[in-house]
């Protein structure tokens, strides 16, 4: 099935699910597409698998707290930040629900955090204003950029470069095989009065480059020259709250939620909103994502819902 604009029109939640008794606050699908992670502020990770649309498990993180959510490469594997006591991000097996391993360094939280799509390495930015790259392996940090501001990083699909957002105004570009020698390019943008970016993704075909915020305003940019190339709103976001903007698998599309409770979809290439779904949810939807083998979506408030098309794509 294709994913054109009648089919994105026809998605319906399909399945929803109240496990958590606080806000999701992060989620991400595994690479193959078959299970989903969520966590949460009630400190609770939630396991789904998407092809039956049940919930597989439940891990509690009670004591650090959790968010940033990320599959590893590694199954049953995840990496994420904490919400209490420090810190530290926390390498998690969740089969057995044991510490793998701990990455000490960062002196305040950490707004950032992202997996290499090819190897065991990830990034991660923090508001002490640094930007840390790890290997999986080690405890000790690879490398450390330091910053004039709030960091946000993403790698690209090809996993050979990464880029940082700064101070809600530049992005900066960086080799993996050399960024101690700091960035190839830098793309300097105009200065958000009204919002700080909360997210960078860039698009599975690698050309552009999704800003997303804390405020009602999402930007996208061209990744070879920092080109603004569009902007979407009308989506509501009067809390403040970071919410995440996400790419289709093809990069035509771009979907959101909002403080209202609903998904908005926008056509990248035009800037067109396509339409508003809605879900029902009673609190504001701070994550949405689009399964990458799948034609499933999923969005979550303090419940998870599975979103499937209804259209037959000849119609």
């Amino acid at each position: 099935m294709k994913l054109v604009d009648h089919v994105v029109r026809s998605f319906k939640v399909a399945k929803v699910f109240r496990e958590n008794t606080d806000k999701i606050n992060s989620i991400d699908f595994s690479p193959n597409g078959d299970t989903l992670i969520s966590c949460s502020e009630d400190d609770q990770i939630v396991i789904y698998d998407c092809e039956k649309g049940t919930q597989m498990r439940t891990v509690n993180s009670k004591k650090y707290g959790v968010d940033l959510i990320h599959f590893t490469h590694a199954k049953n594997t995840a990496i994420h930040s904490s919400t209490k006591v420090d810190d530290t991000i926390r390498y998690l097996s969740l089969h057995d629900n044991k510490y793998i391993r701990y990455f000490p360094g960062h002196t305040k939280k950490v707004v950032s955090l992202c997996i290499s799509p090819v190897e065991d390495t990830f990034l991660s930015g923090s508001l002490d204003k640094t930007l840390r790259l790890w290997d999986l392996r080690s405890p000790n940090c690879q490398g450390l950029m330091h910053l004039s501001g709030r960091p946000v990083a993403a790698y690209d699909p090809e996993g050979l470069i990464f880029a940082a957002g700064v101070n809600s105004e530049s992005i900066k570009l960086y080799d993996l095989r050399s960024f101690d020698k700091g960035p190839f390019i830098t793309f300097k943008l105009s200065q958000e009065k009204e919002c700080d970016w909360t997210g960078l993704k860039f698009s599975r075909d690698g050309k552009t480059i999704l800003i997303s915020t804390n405020g009602s305003i999402i930007r996208l940019i061209d990744a070879f020259h920092g080109t603004p190339m569009q902007t979407f709103t009308g989506h509501l976001n009067n809390k403040g709250i970071p919410i995440e903007a996400s790419f289709s698998p093809d990069s035509q599309f771009v979907f959101s939620g909002s403080t209202d409770g609903r998904v908005h979809v926008w056509n990248a290439d035009t800037g067109y909103k396509v339409c508003v779904l809605n879900a029902d949810h009673p609190a504001p939807v701070q994550c949405v994502q689009f399964n990458p083998k799948y034609m499933m979506l999923a969005s979550a408030c303090t419940n998870m819902a599975f979103w499937l098309p209804t259209a037959d794509e000849n119609a």
